[in-house]
């Protein structure tokens, strides 16, 4: 897709709640700000879903879901038909919903238009194609039996969103879900509701029928809590902290065992041995950690580089910190925007000042940019050491840590011994030093020579306290079924 043009100042067309294809006020009259993370003042107030809003999308959603509706009506041909269309509006309108994200969230319009909005119309038009294949199995049993498995969609699932890749992450969301006939209850991050508010009105111009996409802001305590713990919702997903994750475990767990994916944070190791290629491991190691802000669960945030290149590679890796540029997302020229609120910048800075106190060397950054908005220096710490908080905690920051290795075998296990399991890294010109790694690593998706590579057919998710399940792919519509076995006795003669 071609870069155009953005729109610096998006008209605000959606701020209400979605339900039953209908644009409704919340029951308790509140509403919330959204915040521009570039000025740090009010973009506009969103209506402020609680309890009785959830309560009032899910009896849209099962009623959605009965027998007979539409939707269970609809052939699973036609799914794919409403998937595709829906898609198809977002390309329409993809350079206005665009500019809204960037609006909303503060990265880059050119990562917004040219990465997030062409992998979020990929991920759906993949799903589109998956709806009339869902195809069960037959068993040849024991005895004069019949035996076969057919997938049927659950019902209404609950959906928990973040807001670093707000409208990517509802396409992970809605895409696998809808394909397999189920309805939609989705809570999009107070940070960022807008380009999911909008496409609530791609989703009635598609033709879906009412009740099967409804979308709920609020906050996480009130309607997030209210989605994990509705008795009639029967599968959440959540992306966000691991510190959520085990709130949201415990929701799901206490109101009617509903089944969880959990796609949760990480600490992910980049290990660069000593025959790399410094020339090209450099800037991948730095797009690793600073890209999208370091706002990424996989940003390889522990980068381990062997003792014989260290050095050179320190110096090389503080050159490329110090001329990112960092500044208006609507710049074509800008790498990096703000963080996208306060108490993520907050949150990154009182980080920062651990690893200066704890002894790290701060090579570069450490500091506020400018004198508006949530913008950070790009951060570089060398001579960190793994017990140091910047090597352990999830920053979620432009904050790279590099730490030194000397032997192979010692830094796999230094890379794994973290509660996080989300992504690791390797680069080496060595192919089974690269197969070696790669299979000794402790995470969900492993990159050989190459990092933050995100295909739609293949699965992600995470080991340990990185999460549970797997998103995207064959694997990330398991989660959206339920298979029921069939066994029917046939006789040995015939009638």
């Amino acid at each position: 897709m071609s870069l155009s043009k953005p729109i610096v100042n998006p008209a605000i067309k959606f701020t209400q709640i979605f339900i039953n294809n209908e644009w409704v006020n919340s029951v308790s009259g509140k509403t919330f700000p959204t915040i521009n993370p570039t000025t740090g003042k009010k973009i506009c107030d969103i209506q402020e879903g609680d309890k009785a809003d959830v309560d009032n999308a899910v009896l849209a959603a099962k009623a959605a879901f009965k027998v007979g509706s539409p939707w269970r009506s609809m052939d699973a041909y036609d799914r794919g038909r409403l998937l595709n269309k829906l898609a198809d509006l977002i390309e329409r309108d993809v350079v206005y919903i665009a500019s809204l994200e960037t609006l909303d969230n503060g990265k880059p319009f050119k990562d917004s238009m040219g990465t997030d909005m062409n992998l979020v119309m990929e991920t759906i038009r993949h799903y589109a194609g998956w709806a009339d294949k869902l195809c069960g199995k037959t068993i040849p049993v024991r005895g004069n039996f019949f035996c076969y498995t057919k997938h049927e969609p659950i019902g209404a699932c609950g959906q928990i969103i973040p807001w670093n890749f707000p409208l990517l992450m509802m396409a992970w969301k809605i895409g696998p879900a809808l394909a397999c006939g189920n309805t939609v209850v989705l809570k999009p991050a107070e940070q960022t509701p807008l380009t999911a508010l909008y496409v609530c009105s791609l989703i009635k111009e598609a033709g879906f029928p009412s009740g099967v996409v409804n979308v709920v802001p609020g906050y996480g305590p009130t309607a997030g809590a209210a989605i994990t713990s509705h008795p009639d919702i029967r599968k959440v997903a959540f992306t966000g902290s691991a510190e959520v994750g085990k709130i949201v475990m415990v929701g799901a767990a206490e109101s009617n065992l509903k089944p969880v994916t959990l796609e949760l944070g990480g600490k992910s190791p980049v290990i660069v041995c000593k025959d790399a290629d410094l020339d090209e491991v450099v800037e991948l190691a730095h797009n690793a950690i600073f890209f999208n802000m370091g706002q990424v669960c996989t940003a390889g945030s522990r980068t381990f580089v062997h003792e014989d290149v260290y050095d050179e590679f320190v110096k090389r890796a503080t050159a490329r910190a110090k001329s990112r540029k960092v500044g208006s997302p609507w710049d074509d020229a800008t790498e990096s925007g703000p963080q996208v609120s306060e108490e993520q910048f907050d949150k990154i800075l009182e980080l920062i000042e651990s690893g200066k106190k704890e002894g790290a060397k701060l090579e570069c950054g450490g500091a506020r940019l400018g004198n508006e908005g949530y913008f950070i220096q790009p951060t570089v710490f060398s001579n960190v050491t793994d017990n140091m908080r910047i090597a352990k905690e999830e920053i979620f920051g432009p904050v790279q840590q590099i730490i030194k290795f000397k032997d192979i075998e010692e830094v796999i296990e230094r890379a794994n011994d973290t509660t996080y399991g989300l992504a690791a890294a390797c680069f080496t010109k060595d192919l089974d030093s690269a197969l070696a790694i790669s299979s000794r690593f402790e995470a969900g998706t492993v990159w050989v020579n190459c990092f933050n590579v995100f295909k739609m057919n293949a699965p992600f998710g995470g080991f340990k306290m990185s999460g549970i399940g797997r998103e995207l792919g064959e694997y990330g519509l398991h989660a959206y079924t339920e298979v029921k076995n069939v066994i029917v006795k046939t006789p040995y003669k015939l009638p």
